[in-house]
């Protein structure tokens, strides 16, 4: 498959890697990057990951095959309504929102009437780190990517974005936007919050000031992702918000087991705890799908 241009809108992690994907296998002639600040030119030019670089909206989307929304979800309406002028028919627009049901019920009925056609989808990958300086051109290689194609979506355009995030070898999986936003309100966003509340718990300016030095590797795998964009999160938080929520109550309950038997010395259901945690972890491992 080959495009002649595609766009990226917002050129940071994401978006960075998925320009040096592009223009690693070679899949388009020309690869625009939308950036807000001057200052980020600098930084798309030094690292390669756009042949251009551009503050302008328009100059970036006109002509464009492709256009991909790589910024923080609660911006992308307003960038789409005004990037709407500039798109050809024909063209498709896709995201990397890591929230869909939202996005695409935002999306997909604003840009249809141009000709464009939208098709949500979400590449599991990432990592702690910000901006376009760590952006990686493997990053997708072997990455679940959630495509979420609706009744109205047209079937050559979301065989187009399938196709696409295979080519940058990223492993796509078809899903409703609410079905995946229910999975991923467990296995994506209920982690980051637990990262987050262990770091903002544990190194807690209340604790003694030996606190910190006593947190060894195991507080560092945990917490790594607590270092994330916090805008980004605080965006996925709210558009997820009804799932997660949902999802946090049912940890907790699971929790406050764990402390009544704690509370009771109950050793049989706390050894359950860790050997059940094990089992889960180790048959998870074993499919293949962990990162390790």
């Amino acid at each position: 498959m080959h495009w002649e241009k595609i766009t990226l809108i917002g050129v940071g992690l994401l978006g960075g890697s998925l320009g040096l994907a592009v223009k690693q296998h070679k899949l388009a002639s020309r690869v625009w990057g939308f950036v807000r600040r001057t200052a980020s030119l600098v930084d798309c030019q030094a690292t390669g990951a756009v042949d251009q670089a551009t503050t302008d909206l328009d100059e970036a989307v006109r002509g464009a095959d492709l256009v991909v929304l790589c910024t923080p979800i609660a911006q992308m309406r307003g960038l789409a309504e005004q990037m709407l002028p500039s798109l050809k028919p024909g063209a498709i627009v896709t995201d990397v929102g890591s929230v869909k049901e939202i996005v695409v019920n935002d999306l997909e009925p604003l840009i249809a009437p141009t000709g464009a056609c939208f098709v949500g989808s979400h590449p599991m990958a990432g990592l702690e780190r910000m901006g376009v300086r760590a952006a990686r051109p493997d990053l997708f290689v072997d990455a679940v990517c959630v495509i979420t194609p609706t009744k109205s979506s047209k079937p050559d355009a979301v065989k187009r974005v399938v196709d696409f995030w295979s080519s940058v070898g990223a492993c796509p999986l078809r899903l409703k936007p609410e079905l995946h936003d229910d999975l991923v309100s467990r296995s994506s966003h209920l982690p980051h919050v637990v990262a987050a509340e262990l770091s903002n718990y544990v190194l807690s300016p209340i604790h003694p000031k030996e606190q910190a030095k006593l947190c060894a590797s195991g507080f560092r795998d945990t917490t790594r992702i607590a270092s994330g964009s916090p805008e980004m999160w605080r965006d996925i938080a709210l558009a997820n918000r009804k799932n997660l929520a949902r999802v946090l109550g049912v940890f907790i309950e699971d929790l406050q087991e764990l402390r009544h038997a704690l509370e009771h010395g109950q050793a049989q259901a706390i050894e359950e705890f860790f050997v059940n945690a094990k089992r889960r972890r180790d048959a998870w491992c074993g499919q293949g799908t962990s990162p390790e």
